[in-house]
């Protein structure tokens, strides 16, 4: 499932350096001792913090540098000592260490205390400075501070306590000599602590970030959080209620805060593992495990600060607990992305979408013994290192000393898309793990073009629709929210991202987890306060987020629908004058196809994007309209620029997704400009490019989506050459095939005059609008055409007259009237025109001469018609 990547080997990296220098400290040419060196913290550059026991009966303090590839001593204690927690400032000339008390030996520290915390001066060695001697355990970290302040020396460092409290040192610091950096005032070092939290039970430092989480009870459980400003400055920005067990930590629980070699918690003493981790668009999640020995179950809660809701999972574990897999029952948390992966070794693995997380069929959730991440290791020995900036996991295994960079593996995710049902099991028990394993290649790892075409070719082996959802919908959707999901954690809930939502009714194999309890809860209530209200970035992002959120659960149907733009489209489509908003539809389109003719300037395989289409058009810049209408209703923080940019490339990637799903189809069966070609019957291939053509057809017609211009006419050439004529036209009928100028043109000059062929094209042009009809008879070599032709022109011709005499048709043709002879049809024309406008005489007299009145209407037809005179 993982793909893991090797960053930093203990005994590789750094053992064989140490062997080397111990070697030289005894001068001898190859060290034979055992070198006990442990990882102690790893600081936010990424410098790995080391001690080891010298060959003279030393403690060495160490680090290593991921960027130069070096290592370089620190320090040197002048007898054994048990580090417990190690800093190093960022100019390196500081360091803060906690010593645990050494029981193994008879000599100890003086004065005896359970911890001792020293502040080291190394820039170069000279003077110490005592910090504290307690007799709990003491952490110690140095803040990193963005700016880089040459003018002011100092420095500040946390020192966190297992008493439940923590105070910040503001060291200042002063130039000697022209190099030498000593602490300016060491005595008065600790008047100069500040208490900045106490009574925590819990606490989790991010070094990326600069921030300290922390749990207090005080009627409940709450989560708070301290921000720490480049100024140095610092101030509580979140508050965050948690349903926690009671006593849920037996003593003060430190998360990424170095590693304590010489205090292990027993695994199965902890009642909760909690973590918080966060990204950089404004994503909170707060993850935490309960297990529930007694009944052999799980409980995991995924807390979505950034979605104001929170997910809890019930997972049954089984009864066959050995021992050892009882003391493993607390998963791993991992972030990768925006996915959090919860791992529990021979038992499940859940992927959690915390972007997508309406349905659990968007998160992939595996479970049996043979469910593996692919480790080296018991994940017990596994710590997660949190990187806010980084789009990978980073692993680190404590035992061996080795870190990897931890990616989803696509060629996994694959395979689930290919592995097909097992005979005898319902497909509803694999096509949920399909939909988020094909939402996660699109959508997560899509921007890689290879990637992409092997999706395409696993929907060209499996054309039909699944049961439970439509494969093609959700390749289009899922690929056009890849394209903009990134400019707003709010686009989740405004943009279509899957076709599932406009189902009228959801399979319930999209709804639930076999085997696993969620429930959902609404309205976590965070709180964001102080100055991270008008920051920028993160928290900004995050409060806006949580707002926003808060507004789209309330209005109704904030997500985009592309099928709810079909009553518009039959609205459009029913009108026949152009009209202001016509006009503004056709700007929408061209600016649309002009972008995706600069996409597609190399890209000329299939014929597509080369000829009018105005229905297609029209239907494209409807899409654009809507969509741009609905994102400026609900998301007018983002501008209107960008929202214009992002429509016109929403709707030209849509166009352009069809064309490449088109153009592998037609690379995978080797397809080549023969197949225009009418006259010639369909091959095998060609059959299978039509079906797969005819299922994109259906796709996106439920959705109301528009195919590029010239996909009608080439569906239609496949259609002509793969199916009977009977059924072709049944096709027609239908309205499945539209019948575009270009194809029947097309169909009247490839295809000769025989006796099948005639009756498909008169059936053909029964089927045309009557201007189009009339087009395409100039293309037809035949005496019906040529007739066609003759009567329009005698048509035009007295119609011509008719107006040069000013006379006007007032009347329709009488029903008895037939147009086979247009000399005569007009004359009966005009003399039913003239007896419309002329009085009736009847009206006015009662005595009329019938015989005269018959004689004279003759004489002057005759006379109007210019046989006789006047």
């Amino acid at each position: 499932m993982l793909r893991l990547k090797p960053e930093f080997d203990l005994h590789r990296d750094v053992v064989s350096d140490i062997l080397r220098k111990e070697a030289s400290v005894c001068r001898v040419t190859e060290y034979s001792g055992a070198v006990d060196t442990r990882i102690l913290n790893i600081e936010r550059d990424g410098g790995i913090l080391y001690s080891w026991q010298g060959a003279t009966g030393t403690t060495r303090i160490g680090k290593y540098d991921s960027n130069t590839k070096q290592n370089k001593l620190l320090y040197t204690f002048d007898k054994q000592v048990c580090v417990s927690s190690c800093s190093l400032n960022k100019e390196e000339t500081l360091l803060a260490v906690s010593l645990a008390q050494n029981t193994r030996g008879e000599e100890r520290l003086k004065p005896i205390s359970k911890c001792l915390t020293l502040l080291i001066e190394i820039h170069p060695i000279s003077n110490t400075k005592v910090l504290k001697a307690v007799d709990c355990r003491v952490k110690v970290q140095f803040l990193v501070s963005e700016t880089d302040r040459r003018s002011v020396l100092e420095s500040h460092l946390l020192l966190l306590t297992e008493d439940g409290y923590v105070d910040l040192y503001h060291v200042l610091l002063t130039r000697q000599e022209g190099y030498r950096v000593v602490m300016a005032n060491p005595e008065r070092l600790s008047k100069t602590a500040e208490r900045i939290a106490e009574d925590f039970c819990w606490v989790q430092w991010d070094g990326h970030t600069q921030r300290l989480y922390y749990v207090t009870l005080n009627d409940k459980f709450l989560m708070r959080c301290i921000q720490f400003y480049p100024n140095h400055n610092c101030e509580t920005v979140l508050e965050l209620p948690l349903e926690l067990p009671a006593n849920p930590f037996h003593t003060v629980k430190f998360v990424n805060l170095g590693f304590d070699h010489y205090h292990t918690e027993r695994l199965e003493q902890e009642l909760i593992r909690m973590e918080v981790f966060t990204n950089k668009i404004g994503s909170m999640c707060v993850c935490y495990s309960q297990p529930l020995k007694d009944k052999q179950e799980l409980i995991y809660t995924v807390v979505l600060v950034h979605k104001d809701c929170s997910k809890a999972f019930r997972v049954s574990l089984g009864s066959d607990q050995s021992p050892q897999r009882a003391a493993q029952l607390h998963p791993l948390f991992i972030p990768i992305g925006y996915y959090v992966l919860v791992y529990l070794q021979g038992h499940f693995l859940h992927c959690i979408n915390t972007r997508q997380q309406e349905m659990l069929c968007h998160s992939l959730f595996l479970s049996g013994i043979d469910v593996d991440l692919g480790l080296q290791c018991q994940s017990a020995s596994i710590t997660v290192l949190h990187a806010e900036e980084e789009p990978s996991g980073r692993l680190l295994d404590l035992a061996s000393g080795r870190i990897h960079t931890a990616e989803l593996s696509p060629a996994y995710l694959l395979q689930i898309l290919r592995t097909d049902t097992p005979p005898g099991c319902p497909s509803s028990k694999t096509e949920p793990q399909r939909l988020a394993a094909l939402h996660c290649l699109l959508v997560y790892m899509g921007n890689n073009p290879n990637l992409e075409l092997k999706i395409v070719e696993w929907l060209c082996d499996n054309v039909n629709a699944f049961e439970s959802f439509d494969q093609i919908q959700e390749f289009i959707l899922a690929s056009l929210y890849r394209i903009c999901y990134e400019k707003s954690l709010s686009l989740d809930k405004v943009l279509p991202y899957s076709s599932v939502f406009d189902k009228k009714e959801v399979p319930m194999c999209l709804l639930e987890i076999p085997g696993v309890l969620c429930t959902t809860e609404l309205h976590i209530e965070p709180v964001i306060k102080g100055k991270a209200r008008s920051l920028q970035g993160f928290w900004s992002e995050l409060q806006w987020n949580t707002e926003k959120t808060k507004y789209l659960d309330a209005v109704p149907n904030p997500r985009y629908r592309t099928s709810h733009i079909q009553a518009d489209w039959d609205k459009l489509r029913s009108e026949r004058r152009p009209s202001s908003h016509m006009n503004h539809i056709e700007e929408n389109a061209k600016k649309v196809l002009s972008m995706v003719d600069t996409w597609c300037l190399d890209k000329k395989l299939v014929p597509l994007f080369q000829e009018e289409d105005h229905q297609q058009r029209a239907l494209i810049g409807l899409t654009a309209d809507k969509l741009r209408e609905h994102l400026n209703r609900h998301l007018l923080r983002l501008g209107k620029k960008k929202i214009d940019l992002l429509v016109l490339n929403y709707v030209a990637k849509l166009l352009e997704l069809v064309r490449h799903m088109l153009e592998s189809v037609w690379l995978k069966h080797k397809l080549g400009p023969r197949v225009l070609c009418l006259k010639q019957q369909g091959s095998p291939a060609e059959w299978s490019v039509f079906h797969f053509m005819f299922r994109i057809l259906e796709a996106t017609r439920d959705l109301c989506l528009p195919l590029p211009p010239g996909y009608h006419t080439l569906l239609a050439v496949f259609a002509v050459r793969c199916l009977p004529h009977h059924t072709f036209l049944q096709y027609i009928d239908h309205g499945v095939l539209q019948l575009s100028e270009t194809f029947v043109s097309r169909l009247m000059t490839d295809l000769d005059n025989s006796d099948a062929n005639e009756r498909l094209k008169f059936s053909i042009l029964k089927r045309l609008p009557q201007p189009m009809e009339q087009r395409i008879y100039h293309m037809w070599d035949h005496p019906v055409s040529s007739a066609s032709i003759s009567r329009d022109y005698v048509r035009t011709l007295l119609e011509k007259h008719n107006k040069n005499k000013g006379f006007a048709f007032t009347g329709r043709d009488k029903p008895g009237f037939r147009p086979e002879f247009l000399p005569l049809t007009y004359l009966a024309k005009i003399l039913s025109d003239i007896e419309e406008q002329a009085l009736n005489p009847f009206e006015e007299q009662e005595n009329v001469d019938a015989r005269f009145v018959e004689e004279t209407a003759l004489k002057q037809t005759l006379i109007l018609l210019g046989f006789e005179g006047k």
